[in-house]
């Protein structure tokens, strides 16, 4: 017997599906400042050799790189509290993509760093240039512009990982997916139009990065 599509049982708790993408986003835009600002703060230290700090992020960005996204979570989420530290679903998910954002973000912006001239460094000294402008417009700026491409990659790739979060019931887009795929039996169906969501989010959020990059980074109008 030929299956039958019926989308209506879908279609009908889509609201459940839109709820589990905004919260997707939302997960999203926090990891991404967060761990975007680890990652600078990573990137100097590891650049500029920093010690002892750079040793430290050094040992992070090869145990979170080298480690599965959801062997992380699960160590946060049960692991944590046999150490008295109790996280909710939410900020147990918020966290792991922080710290798994933040560590690829270091070795990204670490390259775009190492990549600018040191004589700049010195014109900007030359110019009377403070330390923190010198930072901003020669340094930081520059690399990010060097960089924004991967990075902005990166941020979609963590996003599009968050779905491994359901695993731990926070109720992200896939969360919503498995629920009422578990109500309605049309796993064909409810599937095909969450992964049509990821593909609309993925795709809507490199465009966001990619102005983004544009306009604060870049400069250009």
């Amino acid at each position: 017997m030929a299956y039958q599509f019926d989308f209506l049982p879908v279609l009908q708790q889509g609201d459940l599906l839109l709820k589990g993408a905004i919260f997707t986003l939302e997960l999203t835009v926090i990891g991404t400042l967060l761990g975007v600002a680890i990652g600078v703060v990573g990137a100097v230290v590891r650049a500029w050799r920093l010690r002892p700090f750079d040793w430290v992020f050094g040992a992070y960005v090869e145990l979170i790189r080298n480690t599965p996204f959801i062997v992380q979570l699960f160590f946060i989420f049960f692991g944590l509290p046999s150490l008295g530290i109790r996280l909710s679903e939410w900020q147990a998910a918020v966290l792991a993509m922080v710290i798994n954002l933040g560590a690829y973000s270091t070795e990204i912006i670490r390259a775009g760093i190492q990549a600018i001239p040191k004589g700049q460094l010195e014109a900007a000294a030359a110019l009377a240039m403070s330390r923190f402008e010198a930072f901003r417009y020669v340094v930081i700026q520059p690399a990010l512009g060097k960089v924004w491409p991967a990075l902005s990659s990166q941020i979609v790739i963590v996003m599009l990982g968050s779905a491994v979060c359901s695993q731990i019931a926070t109720e992200e887009l896939s969360f919503a997916a498995n629920f009422i795929q578990s109500r309605n039996f049309r796993a064909f169906e409810t599937y095909l139009l969450t992964t049509a969501l990821y593909l609309v989010m993925a795709i809507l959020l490199r465009q966001v990065l990619a102005w983004a990059g544009n306009r604060l980074i870049m400069g250009r109008r």
